[in-house]
């Protein structure tokens, strides 16, 4: 079934490209590109993206130097740096994008305010949320499911590397084994990296599909969403 409205996300590593770290504008464009097939087939597009890329807040925090919550908000700013690359890239493809950040900062975006969010969509802007949730030990995936839920998306799009779930990491065991469709409590086992807990139980509560696919094959995102699960893993 085909779905109106939709929030996709990006982790901040697959901005980086090769050099892995920092913004590669060439895939900022690809990624654009397939949002624009979204919106051109009359879906409604939000957009959370990590900020892995620049500073993850486990990471900064991990010596004990820098405060965990302190290293979060850090990391939190380094998502905003990344929506507003993606918010530049939807607009150079043609598309009116609106950026909403969970932490105030008026000359950038505007605040995250669930109402406006939803009118955006409504009027065909991509609306971009950054800042995750606003909280320290919150991940972004938990911020895109939450928002997801909050904007009445019908789907959760994880565009990643690998073109699913897998029974353990593919990158690591040539054995590993695709599963085209897994349970909630299933994606909650350690071995299966889906999403974090937290995401997956709070998606779990508001029956909340998720989507894993593979957002390096051209025109799979639409695909998705036009019923065609070929390629992916569901989680639901």
């Amino acid at each position: 079934m085909a779905k109106k409205r939709v929030l996709v996300k990006f982790s901040g590593e697959a901005l980086a490209g090769e050099a892995g770290h920092g913004i590669d504008t060439q895939i900022l464009n690809y990624i654009s590109q397939e949002i624009k097939s979204l919106v051109d087939a009359d879906i409604e597009v939000g957009i959370v993206i990590g900020g892995g890329n620049i500073i993850r807040g486990v990471t900064a925090a991990k010596d004990g130097i820098i405060k965990r919550t302190s290293a979060d908000y850090m990391g939190m700013l380094a998502t905003v740096i990344n929506a507003v690359a993606m918010q530049e890239a939807c607009e150079h493809a043609g598309l009116n994008a609106r950026l909403q950040t969970a932490i105030k900062m008026e000359q950038i975006a505007e605040p995250y305010i669930n109402r406006k969010a939803v009118r955006h969509l409504e009027k065909g802007r991509v609306v971009i949320f950054g800042a995750g949730t606003g909280n320290p030990f919150f991940t972004t995936d938990t911020a895109a499911t939450l928002r997801a839920i909050e904007i009445g998306a019908e789907v959760i799009i994880k565009a990643t590397k690998v073109d699913g779930v897998y029974d353990k990491d593919p990158a690591k065991y040539s054995d590993a084994v695709k599963l085209p469709e897994i349970s909630y409590e299933e994606a909650l086992m350690d071995h299966i990296k889906v999403m974090d807990d937290t995401s997956i139980a709070l998606a779990k509560d508001n029956n909340l599909p998720i989507i894993v696919c593979d957002m390096n094959r051209k025109g799979n995102i639409l695909d998705i969403v036009n019923g065609n699960l070929k390629n992916c893993s569901i989680v639901k």
